[in-house]
């Protein structure tokens, strides 16, 4: 059964580990959520780099659907990539 995501983004075909770049703690992440990890982590970069009020409003809704995603579909991932 696959998860409803949180915003449009391509799913590859295998599971990857990723690891928090501040703790160096890794996580094997499914490919769905792969694939909302990497959307979520580019907004936030993108939102930090634009100061257009609403670019960036735009960016950190795009951020805050990924974080509440994972929250609740990896809420463990979420404690070692996210939180």
């Amino acid at each position: 059964m696959q998860r409803k995501l949180p915003f449009d983004c391509e799913v590859l075909d295998y599971p990857e580990t990723v690891q928090n770049p501040f703790s160096g703690e890794s996580i094997e992440l499914s490919p769905d959520a792969v694939a909302v990890y990497e959307v979520t982590m580019g907004a936030n970069m993108l939102a930090e780099g634009v100061s257009d009020p609403k670019k960036k409003e735009h960016f950190y809704k795009t951020v805050r659907k990924g974080l509440t995603w994972f929250r609740k579909h990896e809420p463990k991932a979420y404690m070692v990539l996210l939180d």
